[in-house]
């Protein structure tokens, strides 16, 4: 099995294509131990084989994402630390696939509220931030009325294009008390 882990890695730390993916979630799909050695890779060292562990577990199937359901403190930890801004928007997506805790985590509702205005993000971790904000005060009536109130007074049109149509949703979304989140 340490052969295989070391091919796991091997594989990771070079280019991979939609092919790769392929074989990478088949293997995971018929083995929990491969699951979790691809797993564990999110949390490596080598920036490229983290990000790329990161982006075949987006590749996951919404039922093969339930496996992660478990792990997402951990996810939510690395996301808060993750510098890299690409990985970034990768863990925040595996996140957005899945139910949030309730009551919320404060440090990460934070972390949404502060990157979803945040001039410095790249327009999608801002609409992901954004989307997952909403998630997280939802089910809690005073900070979906805070959130309300951040929506209201953020000028989204002087954002991306993006910002400004997902601020949209999230208000219509709002208005029916419905989630955004397929999961």
């Amino acid at each position: 099995m340490e052969k295989d882990i070391f091919n796991l890695k091997k594989k990771l730390s070079r280019r991979i294509g939609i092919n790769d993916i392929h074989e990478m979630t088949y293997l995971a799909q018929e083995s929990n131990k491969y699951k979790q050695e691809l797993y564990q890779f999110i949390f490596d060292n080598n920036k490229k084989v983290a990000y790329q562990a990161v982006w075949v577990f987006n590749h996951f199937s919404l039922y093969d994402n339930k496996w992660l359901y478990d792990k997402q403190e951990e996810l939510i930890n690395e996301t808060i630390a993750c510098q890299h801004s690409g990985r970034r928007r990768l863990l925040l997506n595996l996140l957005y696939r899945q139910p949030l805790n309730n009551p919320p985590r404060t440090d990460f509702l934070e972390f949404c509220l502060k990157r979803m205005v945040s001039k410095n993000e790249p327009p999608a971790i801002q609409t992901l931030c954004m989307k997952l904000a909403y998630e997280l005060c939802r089910p809690i009536p005073e900070l979906l009325q805070e959130f309300r109130a951040i929506m209201e007074m953020t000028e989204f049109e002087l954002f991306a294009i993006s910002m400004h149509s997902a601020s949209k949703n999230v208000l219509k979304a709002m208005q029916k008390g419905k989630s955004l989140q397929i999961y």
